[in-house]
C-alpha cells in the first residue's frame, strides 16, 4: 500500500509523522511526504527512505504573503485567528494545493494521513478520491481557531469543484488526560503513544558528560523561537551551584556553537530521544513534539511559551500539575527550585508517562489503517 505523509514545511509539523511513516515503512508499505521542497535536505536523516513530492514554498514566503494580506500581522508571535488561517488554509492552500494535486497523482497514493494542520493534504485526497486521516500533534486547539480555517478553505474547495470529505481517522498522540475540560474526542478518534523522536546522532556528537550531585536541565526552545540571546538569558537565572545544564542552539548545521563554561554545556539540535537521556528536568517554550516526549519520559517542566499553539500546551502541561508555566527568562531559576523541592510534579509526569506507556503504537495505527482502506476497496 502507497502511504502519502502530508504536511506544514516545519520540523514541528513534519517529525509527528516519523514515527507512522517509519511504521508504514515496517510493514512493508511505500511511503512519501508531501511538502515543501525546501525540506528535501532537512528530511533526509529523520525520514529516510521516503521521498519528499515537493510542492509549495517555505514558511519565509508564507509569513510574507499573510504580511501582505494583513499588514502588521505575525501569526507566528502573535496567534490571532483570521491571520493563523490565513497562513494554513489561505496562503499555503493557494500557493501549494495545485501543485501538491499534480506531485500526488503522479505517485498514487492509497490513502494520505495530513497532520492536523495541513489542509493541502485532505484536498488532495479530495482531487484523487483516496481517504486520508488527520493526525493531531498535540491537545485541541480551540474552536475560534480551527473554525475560520475551514472556513477558509471551504472557499478554496468551491474554486476548484471539489468536495471536502471527513476524515477516516482523527489519530492522536495525546493522552486525553492533557485536553481541556469538556474536550469531546471527534469521531473515530485513533490514539498512539508518542516517544522522543530518534534517530542516528551526527559522527561529532557527544553526549554532555554527567556532573555529580547535579540536577541536570535541559534548556531547549525549538527551532523557531530560539535565540542565542533567550538561552543565555534563562541561564543567568538557574543556580549553576545546584543544576547541570545543556542546551540547545545553532539550529543551522554551519552556526558556530557558544563556549562551554562551568556547569553549561551547549549541544546542536539533535533528536530529543538522545537530548533527554539523563535530565532531570526540561525547559523549553510549549512545542508539541518537546512537551509530549517529555511527558513521554516523566520528566517534569518549566514552560516559557512564545506564540504558535504553545500557550494551549503549557496550560495544558501545568494542569497536569507536571510543568510551571513562566512569561519571562528570569523567571525560569526560581521555577526549576519549585520543581526540585516538591516531587508532586515528578509524580504528575509519571501518571502521564504510564498513560501514554499503555496508548496503541504507531504500528497498530498503522494496521487499523491498512485495515480500512483493503475493506473499502
Amino acid at each position: 500500500m502507497k502511504f502519502l505523509f502530508a504536511g506544514v514545511p516545519a520540523f514541528g509539523h513534519l517529525l509527528p509523522l516519523a514515527p507512522l511513516a517509519a511504521a508504514a515503512r515496517a510493514a512493508g508499505h511505500d511511503t512519501a511526504v508531501l511538502t515543501s521542497g525546501g525540506m528535501v535536505d532537512a528530511l533526509r536523516l529523520d525520514l529516510p527512505d521516503t521521498p519528499v513530492l515537493a510542492a509549495g514554498p517555505m514558511p519565509d514566503a508564507l509569513f510574507a504573503e499573510v504580511a501582505r494580506r494583513y499588514p502588521g500581522s505575525d501569526p507566528a508571535r502573535n496567534p490571532e485567528p483570521e491571520t493563523v488561517a490565513s497562513f494554513f488554509a489561505g496562503a499555503r492552500v493557494d500557493l501549494t494545493a495545485d501543485a501538491a494535486i499534480t506531485a500526488a497523482r503522479g505517485w498514487g497514493p492509497d490513502v494520505i494521513i495530513a497532520e492536523a494542520t495541513d489542509f493541502v493534504g485532505p484536498m488532495v485526497a479530495a482531487a484523487l478520491g483516496v481517504p486520508y486521516s488527520v493526525l493531531a500533534f498535540g491537545p485541541a486547539v480551540p474552536p475560534e481557531f480551527t473554525a475560520p480555517m475551514f472556513s477558509m478553505v471551504a472557499e478554496r474547495y468551491a474554486s476548484r469543484e471539489l468536495t471536502p470529505s471527513l476524515p477516516t481517522n482523527y489519530i492522536d498522540p495525546t493522552p486525553p488526560s492533557l485536553q481541556q475540560q469538556g474536550w469531546v474526542a471527534p469521531a473515530n478518534h485513533l490514539l498512539f503513544g508518542a516517544r522522543p523522536h530518534s534517530r542516528p546522532v551526527p559522527a561529532d556528537y557527544i553526549a554532555p558528560p554527567a556532573t555529580p550531585g547535579k540536577t541536570r536541565v535541559l534548556v531547549t526552545l525549538g527551532t523557531v523561537f530560539s535565540s542565542e540571546e533567550t538561552v543565555e538569558a534563562i541561564i543567568e537565572s538557574i543556580d549553576l551551584g545546584r543544576f547541570d545544564i545543556v542546551a540547545t542552539v545553532a539550529i543551522q548545521p554551519d552556526d558556530v556553537l557558544p563556549e562551554n563554561r562551568d556547569g553549561v554545556t551547549f549541544v546542536r539540535f539533535v533528536p530529543l530521544g538522545e537530548l533527554l537521556r539523563g535530565v532531570s528536568l526540561v525547559v523549553n517554550s510549549g512545542g508539541a513534539g518537546t512537551v509530549l516526549a517529555s511527558f513521554s519520559e516523566a520528566l517534569p517542566m518549566v514552560i516559557m511559551p512564545q506564540g504558535a499553539d504553545q500557550f494551549i500546551n503549557a496550560a495544558a502541561a501545568a494542569n497536569s500539575g507536571a510543568a510551571v508555566v513562566v512569561s519571562s527568562p528570569s523567571e525560569v531559576g526560581a521555577a526549576l527550585h519549585q520543581l526540585v523541592d516538591d516531587d508532586s510534579a515528578t509524580r504528575a509526569a509519571r501518571r502521564v508517562a504510564d498513560e501514554m506507556a499503555a496508548m496503541p503504537t504507531p504500528a497498530d495505527v498503522i494496521s487499523t489503517v491498512v485495515a480500512q482502506v483493503t475493506a473499502s476497496a
